[in-house]
């Protein structure tokens, strides 16, 4: 299968399962010079607010994000894509979904922190509409590396605006 034949299959977004973990763990691996360990993996995911998705092609596992549901916000903990699935869009597919998630009226903003020396997920967070909002010092347990603190807000549909101002009008004649 050519690469543009891959990034035309579909991809599939899925709660992680356990047994999707060892799929994960190669990926995190593949991705990170200071990955997570399983046991990370499961003392989030064990946590009442902390949700795992996986992007699957053809029943493989191709891409994995971990994400804290706050009162007004997502929180990405964690996000990557198998490397040789990289810029087919599993990666898009995945915010995409996230994005999906967020309302004006509850969680209206997706936040998380990119290490600076990740320029790649700097400039694909960039390019989805993340902006870098403040430097965090000495983020990290692992070096004494700075993160970068990235945003997205969510931006209300004109039919949702619409439909906001006539519930005004409603209320106030």
């Amino acid at each position: 299968m050519t690469t543009a034949e891959k990034s035309s299959s579909c991809v599939h977004i899925r709660w992680m399962i356990r047994r999707d973990m060892h799929s994960v763990l190669e990926i995190e691996k593949a991705s990170f010079e200071f990955p997570w360990s399983e046991e990370e993996f499961i003392r989030c995911l064990r946590q009442r607010n902390c949700i795992g998705m996986v992007a699957e092609r053809d029943d493989e596992v191709v891409g994995f994000m971990i994400y804290e549901l706050h009162k007004n916000r997502l929180h990405l903990l964690n996000f990557a894509v198998a490397p040789n699935c990289r810029r087919e869009s599993v990666g898009n597919s995945m915010i995409e979904k996230l994005v999906g998630k967020l309302s004006a009226e509850r969680r209206s903003r997706i936040m998380l922190e990119v290490r600076e020396t990740n320029l790649d997920a700097q400039l694909f967070f960039k390019s989805l509409g993340f902006r870098a909002i403040s430097v965090l010092r000495d983020f990290y347990d692992d070096t004494t590396e700075d993160a970068y603190l990235m945003q997205y807000r969510y931006q209300a549909s004109v039919e949702e605006l619409v439909e906001e101002s006539t519930a005004t009008r409603r209320m106030a004649g």
